[in-house]
């Protein structure tokens, strides 16, 4: 019996600026796979007709005089979607592609892109979930793909194509066996349960161990040297707080201010979501996002009602 084929398309989209309901596309790509295997491409540069961010063209290196006598969103776009088809759409952190696609397809033809999306980067999380880093980068190197040039829109969508196959043999593998367990819910959620409680008493130990392991370099004790090689040893260190006003234009003027403070992008979001921020301040705001992602999380309820990530 012949093998049923299966069509999927690997495409990446470089654009202005990150925000999808203003900015525009400057480049496409897209590879056709056919149970795998590396079919058609289809490839361009696309006039946005208007300005390319300084952040973006740091990124993609693609300057208003590369777009200048490319082919207009308008004149593109009839093309892209023949391409795409009704296709599934697999790209690595697929909402930031998807969403600039389908701006384009309603401003073009007043409807939406109704394909089903692949998000590599879930899938990529979900096998190795150990893996700290989950970039197109750190997804072709753990898959041995060879790359010399990064986001560019071919460059990527063939690092992807390359790698995703195998990501996706393995991604089926592990959803296989979850379907499997569909039937043992509860008894898993009991014994999730009592994992987590393990862990909580192991913690407590640990930390019991390590202040044991104080009082003993306290007491003038010396190095411990295990027969693996590992050797406890005792460090002090000391910390200040600081007044954030007091050294914000220091931190900035050397350059350092990036690396001193951690956004908290969540209470970002809020503001840009709110009503107690101005219109103008709301703009500001939007227009220094970098990058759109999309989380799914499980939850568990505790018996006082307080919220938990799994």
């Amino acid at each position: 019996m012949p093998k049923k084929k299966c069509i999927e398309i690997i495409l990446d989209v470089e654009t202005t600026g990150l925000d999808y309901t203003k900015e525009r596309m400057v480049e496409f790509a897209a590879i056709r796979l056919e149970n795998g295997k590396m079919k058609d491409r289809f490839e361009t540069l696309i006039n946005p007709q208007q300005h390319i961010r300084k952040s973006s063209i740091a990124i993609h290196g693609i300057t208003e005089a590369d777009v200048k006598d490319a082919p207009t969103e308008e004149q593109v776009m009839p093309m892209i979607l023949d391409f795409i088809g009704d296709y599934p759409i697999v790209a690595h952190n697929v909402v930031f592609d998807y969403s600039f696609l389908n701006e384009a397809s309603l401003r073009q033809t007043g409807k939406p892109i109704t394909n089903t999306r692949i998000d590599s980067q879930m899938m990529f999380k979900e096998v190795y979930p150990e893996i700290e880093s989950c970039g197109l980068e750190s997804l072709m190197n753990k898959f041995n793909v060879e790359f010399t040039t990064r986001h560019r829109a071919m460059a990527d969508t063939e690092g992807l194509a390359k790698a995703y196959p195998e990501l996706k043999k393995l991604y089926e593998k592990k959803y296989a066996w979850q379907m499997q367990q569909m039937d043992n819910i509860d008894y898993l959620f009991e014994r999730y349960l009592r994992i987590q409680q393990a862990v909580q008493i192991m913690q407590s130990e640990m930390q019991d161990l390590k202040s044991v392991f104080r009082l003993y370099f306290e007491k003038g004790g010396e190095n411990i040297h295990s027969p693996h090689g590992e050797v406890l040893v005792y460090q002090s260190k000391q910390g200040y707080t600081y007044d954030f006003m007091e050294i914000k234009d220091v931190l900035d003027e050397i350059g350092a201010l990036s690396k001193a403070v951690k956004l908290n992008n969540n209470f970002i979001d809020r503001l840009i979501a709110s009503g107690s921020i101005s219109k103008e301040a709301k703009e500001k705001l939007a227009n220094a996002r970098q990058k759109l992602n999309e989380t799914r999380n499980v939850h568990i309820i505790k018996s006082d009602k307080k919220f938990e990530h799994v």
